[in-house]
């Protein structure tokens, strides 16, 4: 048996949502203070991710007060205690280090409209306004 094979067995993986460079994601980690347990919150952008199997980590960028925080985390820690998805940003790299020279509204991403109910509605309104704009003519 290899040393991998091993940890694996040691440390089984947790069920995590998938999310990619773009999201905007809330990590709930744990903060050990004394024999106190604290559960702190951190939101943000992840610009990137790297590694594989249990060596995965990604990094997530927010902006506290002005000043941009990044904070890398281990995608299977025992200490982080959930991870949220809130929004799923479209982008076209892996990497987004350019948004750490970005400002405001510019460092968002375009956030990646998913197939559900209403995106078909309104797909379905625009089609009935093409075609009785081609029988008016």
């Amino acid at each position: 048996m290899q040393v991998r094979d091993f940890l694996d067995d040691l440390y089984p993986k947790k069920e995590i949502q998938n999310f990619k460079p773009g999201d905007t994601v809330r990590v709930l980690y744990k903060i050990y203070e004394g024999e106190e347990i604290k559960i702190h919150p951190f939101e943000g952008i992840v610009i990137r991710s790297r590694g594989s199997d249990l060596n995965k980590t990604f990094t997530v960028r927010k902006i506290s007060f002005g000043i941009g925080v990044e904070r890398t985390f281990p995608l299977y820690s025992p200490n982080i205690e959930k991870i949220e998805v809130i929004k799923s940003g479209k982008t076209r790299r892996a990497k987004l280090y350019y948004i750490r020279k970005l400002l405001g509204k510019a460092a968002s991403t375009v956030e990646e409209l998913k197939d559900t109910k209403d995106t078909q509605d309104i797909k379905e309104i625009e089609e009935t306004k093409e075609v009785k704009e081609t029988k008016l003519e």
